[in-house]
């Protein structure tokens, strides 16, 4: 598929971006090189290809879905630079 000037100024008018008259040639030709690739990825075979998130095989980290008792809260302030009344204290940042 090959994209002409008029297409090149349509799409760079889509996209916001200013593109001087002397560089829209340029512009359509990158733009057909891009289609032609694209037409080359169409041709490859896929079919029994597993979908990949990563090129390394990898697994997330799990821990056990428990129900606890919570209650925390001693220990979780323990860390807080501020606590009072069993609630993080901030400093104003609104007046």
């Amino acid at each position: 598929m090959s994209i002409d000037i008029d297409t090149a100024r349509k799409v760079a008018h889509l996209a916001r971006i200013a593109v001087d008259e002397s560089d829209l040639p340029a512009l359509a030709g990158e733009l057909s090189n891009i289609l032609t690739f694209m037409e080359q990825l169409n041709e490859v075979d896929v079919e029994g290809v597993e979908p990949m998130t990563s090129v390394t095989p990898m697994r997330l980290k799990r821990r056990e879905d428990v129900v606890t008792d919570g209650n925390y809260q001693d220990k979780i302030l323990s860390n807080a630079p501020d606590a009072r009344e069993g609630f993080f204290a901030v400093p104003k940042v609104v007046e």
